[in-house]
């Protein structure tokens, strides 16, 4: 009986060995076969850094992982408030301070510590797996491995910006990067760009935001990569958010004073930080944007935009870079001073952070980007803020090789353009519905999103859009000013527009200035025989004793005294006389007069599209 029992107790410890044997045999197998085996010399440029001693910041990252709590707790972040839905479930990895966070204190449900291995001395980190046959981010990513993290680009910026002091009592900043599936070099190349260039009593951190990348070297070669680099926070997603959504749970998390989203392919100029600092300290309700610079795809040269460019839109709502207008040049006393734009590109974006949570953020309504951030400037122009480029502040940007966008992306661009015109172009939607071509195949948005922004509009106290076209960009109506167009004749001079007041028995109406608005009153057609009409009843614009007024024109041949040239320039030529139609407001009196051609701005007329033609 004993012996059995012996035997028995053998048989199961030889089991027991034969199945810890198995189970080694299985791990050396996964680490021969590792696919990011340790490598002595693909990051030798990081150890190279390393040594040299890297950026000077107090704290290096720490990988943490979530695990799914069984409970509706959340770990208190301070959250903008069109986060509201985006809880802690959307992160499985957040590379943190160790110095600036009491891990202890959360929720164990909430998160594990994942401790980083320990490595020995001349062990290098592991490489990261590089595409090199196929290069789906529209550049050259053979040409960009072989450029330098850290090389120096010659400065463009203008003498006079190397002479400024911006003092030590700017905000800080948090940069947030977000990026799917972006090639090594250039996501690092910016990083580094940015430590480089950044002095570190302003960059509070840098937060990069990995929106669900599946390459292999944005995986654990990225985490070791980030987690020996001072100053900068790795996130990363457990679904696709998109550079909207990613944008906005890199705020949610930033502590810096100022939020600054950058592209993931961006080069930065030395002091490019400062100036954009310096002109939000002064007002908090700016958002601003450096002097973009173009990165050549193909070779990855630099080159220095010469001319100063500000960015507008079409009414098709693409956005165009165009050389700043001449009635903007005239009043910059300095060619470094900050200029307004219509809009500004999403490449590089500076806002306070408070600011931004206060007029609402991103809207994360949009699913194409680049769409966002002409709907942000619109907003911000609407409801009490500005927003401005700075060009003492440059920064490179590589322009994608992408020049056409398959049916889903088009779908995507399409819907983010008809929420921005439903949201913030009140009546003048119908013009950009008229110039997409497929009204028809739009779905309008959610009337709950109309009713949550209309409540914003009236918390912000926002204008109309008719308010945006007359101050902040009146050069999208220039290509309206040609024969055939109808719309509201507007005077820069005054702000005002012409207005038919209907008058009784009265052969001959004089024309009067009054607060441009929507009505059928205030709009003309300068049609194909150079005359100017009222669009409601045959009247059309003459002249009495140097005096602008409206005369019956049923007659199919126009008198000469109704022929009028429409310029280019904004100016409204009587072509019999020569002399040009200007705006007079002297108190109660509120007239057109014709009086000789000069450059004064009372001269000066935009045509602005007509969305309602009867009154």
């Amino acid at each position: 009986m004993l012996l059995r029992k012996r035997c028995r107790l053998l048989l199961c410890q030889l089991q027991v060995a034969m199945l810890m044997f198995g189970l080694l045999l299985v791990l050396v197998i996964v680490a021969i076969l590792n696919p990011e085996a340790q490598s002595e010399d693909k990051l030798q440029d990081v150890q190279n850094y390393y040594e040299g001693g890297g950026h000077g910041f107090g704290w290096a990252g720490e990988d943490l992982a979530q695990e799914r709590a069984e409970d509706s707790n959340h770990f208190k972040v301070e959250l903008l408030s069109p986060l509201s839905s985006l809880r802690e479930e959307g992160l499985i990895a957040i590379g943190m301070s160790g110095p600036e966070r009491n891990f202890d204190k959360v929720p164990r449900k909430m998160y594990r510590i994942v401790k980083q291995l320990k490595r020995k001395n001349g062990e290098a980190s592991p490489s990261p797996v590089l595409r090199s046959e196929h290069n789906p981010n529209g550049f050259d990513e053979e040409i960009s491995k072989n450029i330098p993290f850290h090389r120096t680009i010659p400065d463009g910026r203008h003498p006079v910006c190397l002479q400024q002091n911006y003092g030590e009592k700017l905000p800080t900043a948090s940069v947030i990067i977000c990026f799917h599936n972006e090639a090594w070099s250039t996501l690092l190349r910016t990083v580094h760009s940015v430590l480089d260039n950044s002095p570190r009593t302003f960059l509070k951190e840098i937060i990069l935001v990995d929106d669900l990348s599946h390459q292999e070297h944005l995986k654990s070669a990225l985490s070791e990569y980030i987690s020996r680099i001072g100053g900068v926070k790795l996130i990363r997603s457990n679904k696709r958010l998109g550079v909207i959504g990613g944008r906005m749970l890199g705020a949610a998390r930033a502590t810096g004073e100022v939020l600054i989203f950058m592209d993931s392919r961006c080069e930065c100029h030395p002091g490019w930080l400062e100036p954009l600092l310096s002109r939000i300290l002064h007002n908090r309700n700016r958002i601003v944007s450096p002097v973009i610079d173009t990165i050549d795809w193909k070779t990855f040269e630099y080159y220095h935009s010469s001319a100063l460019r500000q960015g507008v839109f079409d009414w098709k709502l693409d956005f165009h870079w165009v050389p700043l207008p001449e009635h903007e040049e005239k009043v910059r006393q300095s060619p470094i001073i900050p200029f307004r734009s219509p809009v500004i590109p999403g490449y590089v974006v500076a806002t306070d952070r408070h600011y931004f949570q206060n007029i609402g953020g991103f809207d994360t309504g949009m699913n194409f980007w680049g769409v966002e951030t002409t709907e942000l400037s619109i907003r911000v122009w609407l409801c009490g803020g500005s927003v401005e480029i700075v060009p003492c502040s440059r920064v490179g940007h590589v322009y994608q090789n992408h020049t056409m966008y398959n049916s889903v992306q088009n779908e995507a661009l399409i819907s983010s353009k008809v929420r921005t015109a439903e949201l913030w172009m009140d009546s003048y939607k119908e013009i950009f519905y008229r110039n997409i071509g497929n009204t028809l195949l739009m779905s309008r948005i959610d009337e709950s999103d109309i009713n949550e922004h209309e409540q914003l509009r009236q918390r912000l106290g926002c204008k109309r859009f008719q308010w945006y076209l007359a101050n902040v960009h009146p050069e999208i109506n220039t290509s309206a000013s040609t024969l055939g167009s109808s719309g509201q004749l507007y005077n820069a001079g005054v702000g005002l527009c012409m207005t038919h007041t209907f008058k009784e028995r009265l052969f001959v109406t004089p024309v009067e200035l009054s607060s441009c608005d929507e009505h059928g009153n205030q709009v003309f057609e300068y049609n194909n025989v150079n005359e100017i009409r009222f669009v409601s009843v045959p009247l059309c614009l003459t002249v009495r004793d140097e005096q602008i007024s409206l005369e019956n024109c049923t007659t199919s041949k126009p008198a000469a005294s109704r022929l009028w040239h429409f310029s280019q320039t904004g100016s409204i030529t009587h072509i019999p006389t020569g002399k040009c139609i200007e705006a007079m407001d002297s108190g109660a009196s509120k007239l057109l007069h014709l009086n000789p051609c000069n450059d004064q701005r009372n001269q000066i007329w935009k045509l602005l599209p007509a969305v309602c033609q009867s009154s």
